[in-house]
């Protein structure tokens, strides 16, 4: 006699599914059977995951927002001038350059040797960059780094205002 190969699982969703669980070998159906009972049915499945998803992107824009204000009292604070660039790109911007700025002063100053004096020079440096996609293209970046990537910036990236406002 074979091993049957269709089962009909009644799923914790309440639906009632036949399954053909011909590809799995024939001494692991019934295990897999066992285990498809304990979880909804495809179409609860997806649905629940499509609402995960919506909660998920809700997550992520609250905290892209959070991001943003924190990006933003701190561009104030230390007088940064604002990002130039296309719209979509400007907010990005923001978040990646506060992220690698205080990522380099973390590497730089409180965990390396770095005194307040060499930090200024660098932050002037900080606010001839203005071009909103340069700090995007650099947000994987160490921030460490920061003082030569500040030096391999060209006049694309940076603008003609002066920074010693």
């Amino acid at each position: 006699m074979a091993v049957r190969t269709t089962w009909k699982i009644a799923h914790s969703c309440g639906h009632e599914v036949t399954h053909n669980l011909s590809d799995r070998p024939a001494d692991r159906r019934a295990g897999f059977a066992r285990w498809l009972e304990g979880g909804d049915c495809t179409g609860c499945w997806k649905a629940a995951r499509d609402l995960d998803t919506e909660s998920k992107e809700a997550w992520i824009a609250a905290k892209r927002a959070e991001e943003q204000q924190v990006a933003a009292e701190w561009a104030e604070q230390f007088d940064m001038p604002p990002l130039d660039g296309p719209e979509k790109a400007l907010a990005w911007g923001e978040r990646s350059r506060h992220q690698l700025v205080t990522a380099a002063y973390s590497a730089l100053v409180s965990e390396g040797t770095w005194d307040e004096a060499d930090w200024a020079v660098l932050e002037d440096k900080i606010r001839t960059v203005d071009r909103a996609g340069w700090w995007i293209d650099q947000r994987d970046a160490e921030g460490s780094d920061l003082p030569e990537l500040l030096d391999a910036a060209t006049s694309d990236d940076t603008g003609t205002e002066n920074p010693f406002r």
